[in-house]
């Protein structure tokens, strides 16, 4: 029962989560003005409970994102030419990080630089020096668009690994389905956290590819998960299994989750102890499991289309690359209050996403040339023409 065919109607359920997984990617960000680690803004007063909700969601959060872009990226590898396909993946994703690089990711640099008072002045005064250096070797310009190196990324890997997406869909496709074949028996989908568990434990995190300063993991652990995606829903006997089994992963997950919760407070250990090696295994493979148990639920009961999905999922991508810098801009007003600290949150959250929403709705959206500079299509005159009215969504 291989299935190197995709199905031919569209898959709602990977459109349903990446609505959901962008949406947690802004609680996420939310939050980071309060947790232990270093930030762009910071609240005063930092907690514990903070941080330990950054590193649950650091756990599955950015692979998950990844696993999606490889679905997708399967599905969209042989729709068209090797040419038309690059050419869509530099609209989509490089130019909205370009865009976005020389634009409002400057203004979150500023941001930075002035509340941990290493410039004074206004945003204007600062431009200029926004090109001083590269950002992360000790100088301001954000070549990777901060929040935005997800676009870099997937931009590199969609390039790079091109040739071996048409091997996996062509020449190679037994071999695909074999492996997959293999992935379908009961709980050997899990053996996929080898591969991620060498990696993390391999590369040193203080230097090189083993940083984490991109979304907790290091950068070839995300090329893991773009594989996984892109081998997972080639086959769809493998997805039934991992729906069907989808209880047993939460379940495994959840046990995961309560056990760092219980043993470390769900705060990694210093790097180089004993301590590492359970956390990091036990993170892992909870890692894994939530990101299976969320992708079984999905196929289970998320597999309607409506209204507000096709709203929703066209406007994931300007969503993403907008909601740092309102969070940044709000947090920065907010943070100064003399107010509780929840209270901060529960202001600076919806103010950004009404922020954020208002800015795609009233802008991106209804402009021809926001569009392609936010990795959006084109309107035909019709649907442009149909925008001038309120959205029903």
């Amino acid at each position: 029962m291989g299935s190197e065919k995709a199905p031919s109607s569209r898959r709602y359920d990977l459109d349903w989560l990446r609505v959901l997984v962008i949406l947690a990617v802004f609680v996420f960000h939310s939050g980071r003005f309060f947790d232990l680690d270093d930030w762009h803004v910071k609240n005063a007063a930092v907690y514990a409970s903070s941080q330990a909700w950054t590193v649950f969601l650091v756990g599955w959060l950015m692979p998950l994102v990844f696993v999606i872009s490889g679905a997708s990226l399967f599905y969209a590898v042989g729709k068209g030419s090797a040419l038309r396909f690059m050419w869509d993946k530099v609209l989509r994703l490089f130019v909205p990080l370009a865009v976005g690089v020389f634009t409002h990711v400057s203004l979150a640099v500023y941001l930075e630089r002035h509340s941990h008072g290493q410039f004074s002045g206004s945003f204007f005064a600062f431009y200029p020096h926004y090109f001083d250096g590269m950002y992360g070797f000790g100088g301001n310009f954000a070549w990777m668009g901060l929040h935005l190196w997800y676009l870099l990324v997937l931009f590199l890997c969609s390039i790079v690994f091109l040739p071996l997406f048409y091997l996996l869909k062509g020449p190679a496709r037994g071999a695909l389905r074999a492996f997959c074949d293999f992935l379908a028996r009961p709980g050997m989908v899990l053996v996929l956290v080898l591969p991620v568990a060498w990696l993390s434990a391999s590369l040193d995190p203080r230097s090189g590819l083993g940083q984490r300063n991109f979304g907790g993991w290091p950068l070839p652990v995300y090329v893991c998960y773009l594989l996984y995606g892109f081998i997972i829903f080639s086959h769809m006997r493998l997805q039934e299994r991992i729906q069907r089994m989808r209880p047993y992963y939460l379940g495994l997950a959840i046990a995961a989750s309560a056990l760092l919760l219980w043993r470390f407070k769900y705060l990694p250990p210093r790097h180089g102890t004993r301590a590492e090696i359970s956390f990091g295994l036990l993170f892992i493979i909870g890692s894994w499991s939530w990101m299976l148990a969320f992708i079984g639920f999905a196929s289970a009961h998320l597999r309607r289309n409506t209204p507000f999905l096709r709203y929703a999922n066209e406007a994931v991508l300007p969503f993403y690359i907008m909601h740092q810098t309102a969070l940044l801009v709000v947090g920065y007003v907010v943070l100064s209050w003399h107010i509780p600290d929840p209270l901060k949150w529960l202001i600076i959250a919806p103010v950004s996403f009404a922020i954020v929403v208002g800015m795609y709705e009233f802008a991106v959206r209804r402009s021809s040339v926001l569009r392609v500079l936010f990795g959006m299509k084109v309107l035909d005159k019709r649907r442009c023409a149909g925008l001038l009215e309120p959205a029903a969504a």
